[in-house]
C-alpha cells in the first residue's frame, strides 16, 4: 500500500506526504521500502513525511528518540530530503508552540495521503493514551504505566522512560487521507477486536478509526484471533480481490 502509494506519485511527479509510526511494528515495512529504494523501484525525492509522536526532553542525537530511530531505520538508506522530514521537537523547546508550528506544517505540506499506524495493548494510537479527546489535535499526553512498561525495553529502566510526550491528536490523524495499521502477536488480539467490533470510546482511541472513511487494517493471525467475524472479514478481502481483477 505505501509502496504503491509512492510509486504511483513518482510516476505522476506528485509530492508524497506520510505520517510515520514508530516501535517495532513498522520495522518490516520500512526494510521494504528500503528494499525498493535500492532496487531502483522507488525513490523518496519529493516526499514529506511527518511523525507520529516525540518523547518529551529527549535529544534528538540519543538513540532513544525517535528522530534517531526513524534515521536509522529509514531516512538514511533512502534519498530523502532531510529538510522535508519532520518529527515532533520536543527539547529545549516551547512545547505548546512547537505542536502548532507541527499543525501548521502538516496543514502547509497538503495534509497527509497515507498514515501508518501501530496500536498500544491499551487501544492508543500515536501516543493518544486512554480518555484522549477525540477530537484533539498535537499537543503533549503523559504516557500510561502500561505504555512506559512496554517501551522500557527501548531505554536502560522504566525510570529512565520519560512521562510524556508530544503527539499528534486522534483529529489530526483522522484527517488524512487514508490510513495503515498494523498489528501483530497474540497481545493485541484483544484490542484489535476492541478497535474494530468495539463500541466507538475515548477508553480505546483507537475505536475513532472506525469514523474515517479508508483505513486498512493488516494483522497477523494472533492479532486477528478475538475477531468475532473473522470469516465475513476474509470473505469480504477475497470478494474485494475478485472485483478488482474483473474491472
Amino acid at each position: 500500500m505505501v509502496c504503491a502509494l509512492v510509486e504511483l506519485r513518482q510516476k505522476q511527479q506528485q509530492p508524497t506526504v506520510l505520517g510515520l509510526a514508530t516501535g517495532g511494528t513498522p520495522l518490516g515495512l520500512y526494510s521494504e521500502l528500503i528494499t525498493r529504494h535500492q532496487s531502483g523501484r522507488i525513490s523518496f525525492g519529493n516526499v514529506d513525511t511527518f511523525n507520529l509522536d516525540e518523547y518529551v526532553g529527549v535529544a534528538p542525537t540519543s538513540p532513544c528518540s525517535y528522530h534517531y530511530y526513524m534515521r536509522e531505520n529509514l531516512f538514511r538508506h533512502v534519498d530523502i530530503d532531510l529538510t522535508r522530514t519532520h518529527v515532533p521537537q520536543t527539547y529545549d523547546v516551547d512545547l505548546s508552540e512547537s505542536a502548532s508550528h507541527f499543525e501548521r506544517q502538516i496543514e502547509q505540506a497538503g495534509g497527509i495521503d497515507l498514515q501508518i499506524l501501530g496500536i498500544g495493548v491499551d487501544g492508543h494510537i500515536g501516543f493518544n493514551e486512554i480518555g484522549s479527546s477525540l477530537g484533539s489535535r498535537t499537543r503533549v499526553k503523559t504516557l500510561t504505566h502500561q505504555t512506559r512498561s512496554d517501551n522500557a525495553r527501548y531505554f536502560e529502566s522504566l525510570e529512565h522512560v520519560p512521562r510524556t510526550a508530544l503527539t499528534m491528536g486522534i483529529a489530526t490523524i483522522l484527517e488524512s487521507q487514508s490510513i495503515l495499521l498494523m498489528a501483530h502477536g497474540a497481545g493485541k488480539a484483544q484490542t484489535i477486536r476492541n478497535t474494530i467490533e468495539g463500541p466507538i470510546t475515548a477508553s480505546v482511541p483507537a475505536t475513532a478509526l472506525q469514523l474515517h472513511p479508508d483505513v486498512t487494517i493488516v494483522l497477523d493471525e494472533a492479532a486477528a484471533s478475538s475477531l468475532a467475524n473473522k470469516e465475513y472479514y476474509l470473505e469480504s478481502e477475497r470478494n474485494r480481490g475478485l472485483l478488482s481483477r474483473s474491472s
